[in-house]
């Protein structure tokens, strides 16, 4: 996956299309955390080349801030920060890079459930966290903000995620 062409190839065809038809062609922002690098290379480059002005962000945990400050190391924000540069990870479309840690992805991943019913998993928290400090800039009030939330928090019901968790 973390080389695989096909892992952006199928994003440009399927997820940056959802996106592009469901906006209308209107979203401003476009938010995903980077695990193999598919998601936001392949939705990135279908943005950029449709709309230029458009802002592509990555999200990657703080303990393993790979891209933004170039250092690895463990963290339990599954799914994202693979600990290398992913092959097929194109940077030039990446216009930010957000870093969050466990806490604020665990308790953006609990928010999801309990406020919206959506079982995020931990890396969709942290995805919904870095979009909706986002979204509180000033500058970007009134602006469609897309955002993936690639896992599903079912696989994190018997972990730290929902421990004593009552949505």
């Amino acid at each position: 996956q973390f080389a695989n062409q096909a892992n952006v190839e199928i994003h440009r065809t399927t997820t940056a299309e959802e996106v592009w038809k469901d906006t209308d062609g209107e979203v401003d922002i476009f938010i995903a955390g980077v695990g193999t690098g598919g998601t936001v290379t392949g939705v990135g480059q279908v943005l950029k080349e449709r709309k230029p002005g458009v802002q592509i962000i990555a999200v990657e945990p703080s303990d393993s801030p790979l891209l933004s400050e170039g250092k690895a190391g463990p963290h339990k924000i599954q799914g994202l920060g693979a600990n290398f540069v992913p092959e097929i990870l194109d940077r030039s479309v990446i216009d930010e890079i957000i870093t969050r840690d466990l806490d604020e992805s665990l308790t953006y991943a609990r928010r999801a459930a309990s406020e919206e019913g959506i079982l995020a998993g931990i890396s969709g928290g942290a995805a919904l966290s870095a979009a909706a400090d986002v979204a509180a800039r000033p500058e970007n009030a009134g602006k469609t903000i897309v955002v993936i939330v690639p896992d599903f928090g079912e696989r994190y019901l018997s972990t730290l995620l929902f421990e004593g968790f009552v949505g």
